[in-house]
């Protein structure tokens, strides 16, 4: 990497705060890439060799069974995957790939044990990491089994809603076979959600989403911190 390359890495959640000597360590021998949309990073049930750190771009996180599909999360700039598998030294239980193009730091998974279990400060980074995550999986349990499709799509349209601004105006951040899946749906099962949002004042043309009464949507949704809120 090149010296500006190195001080941006620096630079990443992962590492503020980290003793410089030890980021520097780390960086050494780990490797910047740029990946095109739709390349598969990691495989499930493969060793975890690499800790992966989203620079910037959009990765989603999936689970495959017999010929069935499923998106477990989609990751943005500054998050890493799959923590818990690089510390355990055990397979990854999910895969990933990009969704649109992608820098990703990858950072060698005995380099990242090593700094674990001598720098207090980069430990306690990956655990905020695994803390995020585990409380992910609960508001997302809940969100799949306390709601009817219509309800999860309304909250997620509030919440990408909230994301970009507030204006009741945005765009589909990827295309609708994938927030189909996000959501736990069939795409056909999101099309009719979208339609039995009309009433709703909600109006979809393509990529684009109109949001025409926000507080009619959330009389819906009724949204729950405990469930919705990123920041709880």
């Amino acid at each position: 990497m090149r010296a500006e390359e190195l001080a941006e890495m620096g630079r990443l959640p992962l590492f503020v705060d980290v003793t410089e000597a030890h980021v520097a360590a780390m960086l050494r021998g780990a490797f910047l890439q740029r990946f095109p949309a739709h390349v598969e990073l990691v495989r499930e049930g493969e060793p975890a060799d690499f800790l992966h750190v989203i620079v910037d771009g959009q990765v989603e996180v999936f689970a495959a069974y017999r010929d069935r599909e499923t998106t477990v999360s989609v990751l943005g700039t500054g998050h890493s995957f799959i923590v818990a598998a690089v510390l355990l030294d055990r397979v990854y239980l999910k895969s990933a790939r990009t969704l649109s193009p992608a820098r990703i730091l990858l950072v060698p998974a005995e380099t990242v044990r090593a700094y674990f279990a001598i720098d207090a400060t980069f430990a306690r980074a990956l655990a905020v990491e695994l803390a995020l995550a585990y409380r992910g999986v609960v508001k997302e349990l809940k969100n799949q089994k306390l709601r009817s499709s219509l309800e999860r799509l309304a909250n997620w349209l509030l919440i990408r809603d909230a994301e970009t601004g507030g204006t009741g105006r945005f765009d589909l951040p990827f295309d609708k076979k994938i927030l189909a899946s996000r959501l736990g749906m069939a795409p056909e099962v999101l099309s009719r959600a979208f339609a039995s949002l009309a009433p709703y004042h909600v109006r979809v043309e393509g990529p684009q989403v109109r949001i025409g009464d926000p507080a009619a949507l959330a009389g819906l949704a009724q949204p729950k911190p405990t469930i919705d809120d990123p920041n709880t």
